[in-house]
C-alpha cells in the first residue's frame, strides 16, 4: 500500500532525514505497510530504510534516531485503523440487547485485534485470518486481550454462535509459542459456562501461564431488550457467593504455583454476593481495572490518598457547609454513601441517591449505563429537598462530556435538573475533592 505524508514535524527525524510532505509511503526496510501496526512497529528501531515516492520517483532515505524518538510523519485516511467488526452472535451479547432509534456509534460491534494491542479492547480472535495471525505473531503484538468465555470447543462455538469459534486455545497456544502475552475475559453466564465449566476455563487458561497473564470474571449484563434472544438470567446473591467459594482454592493454588491470583472477579460478584472489596495487594497491579476489577478498592485508595496529601498542607481551610445529592447506580451507591460519610469534611452533608434504570431494566445497575432522564427522574422534590447542589459523575457520559446514553444533551439536563449541577470524574481524587468545594473548570 501507498500512504501518503501529510505532515513533517519541525526539528523531527523525518524533518532531520529529509523526507516531505507530499511524499508517499511505500515500505520500512523492504517491508510493507499495511496500517499504523506496521508503521509503529518498524520505526521503532534507531535505524531504518524508508523507500518513498517523490514526484512519481522512488527514492530510498536512511533515517537514524533515539529509540524511543518518534519519526515525526502524519498521514491520511489510508493509515488509519477502521474499526473490523464481530462474526459472532453471542447469547450475551449486549449490543444486541440495545434499545432501537439511539445514535448509530451505540451499535458498532467491533472485534479488531490492532485495538486490543493499542487501546486494551477485548477481542474473540475468530474474526483473524491465517495471514492476519501471521502478522500479529511477526509484530510482536503483546500484550492483547482477549475475551475467552470458555474454553470448551462446543460450549464456545455456541455461546457465541459461530461455528469457527472452538479453536480458541490452538490460537492462545501459539500465542504463547511467540512470546505473546495475554489477558482474558470471561462473560460468566448462570447455567452456561458457570460451575465446572468455569473450572475448566481457568485451568486451561493457567496451563498457559505466563502468557495467560490473568483471567477476569464478569457477571452477564441483561436489559429488558431480549425479546427473540437465548433465555439467560443473571446471578443471584446466593450463586455469586458460591463462585466466590469455589473458585478462592484455584486463587490460592495460583499465588503458591504461578505468583499471582491469575481469576480476578470483577467488583459486581462481590456486591452481589454482600461481600466486602478485597484489598490493594489482592488486586496485585489492578491488571483488569477496565474489566470493572478492582474500580471500587482503587476508588477508595485513592481518596485515602487525596485525604493524607490534603494533609501535609496542615490545618485544612473550612468549607461552605453544603448540601450534595449524588445520584448513581444502585450498585456502586452503598460504597458511595459510605465514602462520603468518611471524608467529607465538617459542614458537607452528602445524600446518596440510588437510581433505578428504567430505561435499559431494573437488573442493570452500574453507573455508566444511567441515562439522563432516568437520573432526572429519580431527582425527585423528597430526593433534593434542603440540597444544594448535585454531583454528577462524568462516567455517565460519552467521553466528550455532552451526551447520555439516551442521547439527552448535558446542557439540557442542566436546564431540567432542580438544582446546580456538577460535574466529577470518576475517581476517588475528584471525588475528594468536590466534597471540599473543589472543582475543575468544565
Amino acid at each position: 500500500m501507498r500512504h501518503e505524508i501529510t505532515g513533517v514535524d519541525a526539528r523531527s527525524a523525518a524533518q532531520r532525514s529529509g523526507l516531505m510532505a507530499g511524499d508517499l509511503l511505500l515500505s520500512i526496510n523492504g517491508e510493507e505497510i499495511i496500517d499504523e501496526i506496521d508503521y509503529q512497529a518498524l520505526i521503532a528501531s534507531s535505524r531504518f530504510d524508508v523507500s518513498i515516492l517523490r514526484n512519481g520517483k522512488p527514492m530510498t532515505i536512511s533515517v537514524k534516531k533515539q529509540e524511543e524518538e518518534p519519526l515525526g510523519l502524519h498521514f491520511g485516511q489510508s493509515m488509519t485503523l477502521s474499526p473490523r467488526t464481530c462474526h459472532n452472535n453471542c447469547v450475551f451479547c449486549f449490543i444486541a440487547q440495545m434499545p432501537p432509534r439511539l445514535r448509530e456509534t451505540l451499535y458498532v460491534k467491533d472485534d479488531d485485534w490492532r485495538y486490543s494491542l493499542m487501546m486494551g479492547n477485548f477481542v474473540t480472535l475468530t474474526n483473524v485470518s491465517d495471514a492476519e495471525f501471521d502478522r500479529i505473531i511477526k509484530r510482536k503484538a503483546s500484550p492483547l486481550y482477549v475475551s475467552v468465555h470458555t474454553t470448551n470447543p462446543e460450549l464456545r462455538c455456541r455461546m457465541m454462535n459461530n461455528r469457527f469459534a472452538g479453536d480458541i486455545m490452538q490460537k492462545l497456544t501459539r500465542l504463547k509459542e511467540a512470546g505473546i502475552k495475554f489477558h482474558c475475559q470471561i462473560v460468566t453466564c448462570p447455567g452456561w459456562n458457570d460451575g465446572e465449566e468455569l473450572m475448566r476455563t481457568l485451568r486451561d487458561l493457567r496451563s498457559l501461564a505466563p502468557a495467560a497473564q490473568t483471567v477476569a470474571m464478569v457477571p452477564v449484563g441483561l436489559t429488558r431488550f431480549r425479546d427473540g434472544l437465548e433465555q439467560l438470567r443473571g446471578f443471584t446473591g446466593e450463586e455469586a457467593a458460591r463462585m466466590l467459594d469455589m473458585i478462592a482454592p484455584f486463587q490460592q493454588e495460583c499465588r503458591e504455583t504461578i505468583g499471582t491470583t491469575f481469576a480476578f472477579p470483577s467488583d459486581e460478584f462481590f456486591c452481589l454476593a454482600g461481600r466486602p472489596i478485597p484489598p490493594e495487594d489482592w488486586y496485585e497491579d489492578f491488571p483488569q481495572i477496565e474489566n470493572g476489577v478492582g474500580l471500587l478498592r482503587r476508588f477508595e485508595n485513592e481518596l485515602e490518598e487525596a485525604k493524607h496529601f490534603d494533609s501535609l498542607w496542615g490545618e485544612p481551610e473550612p468549607v461552605e457547609p453544603k448540601t450534595y445529592v449524588i445520584p448513581t447506580g444502585k450498585s456502586a451507591a452503598p460504597h458511595l454513601q459510605r465514602w462520603a460519610d468518611t471524608y467529607a469534611p465538617e459542614g458537607v452533608k452528602v445524600r446518596v441517591i440510588p437510581v433505578a434504570n428504567h430505561f435499559f431494566g431494573e437488573t442493570v445497575t452500574v453507573t455508566g449505563l444511567l441515562t439522563g432522564g432516568d437520573i432526572l427522574a429519580a431527582l425527585t422534590p423528597e430526593a433534593v429537598e434542603g440540597a444544594d447542589e448535585i454531583l454528577l459523575c462524568a462516567v455517565t457520559l460519552r467521553h466528550e462530556r455532552d451526551l447520555f446514553l439516551d442521547d439527552m444533551h448535558i446542557n439540557d439536563f442542566i436546564a431540567r435538573a432542580p438544582l446546580p449541577v456538577r460535574l466529577t470524574d470518576n475517581d476517588g481524587q475528584a471525588f475528594y475533592d468536590a466534597l471540599h468545594g473543589r472543582f475543575d473548570e468544565q
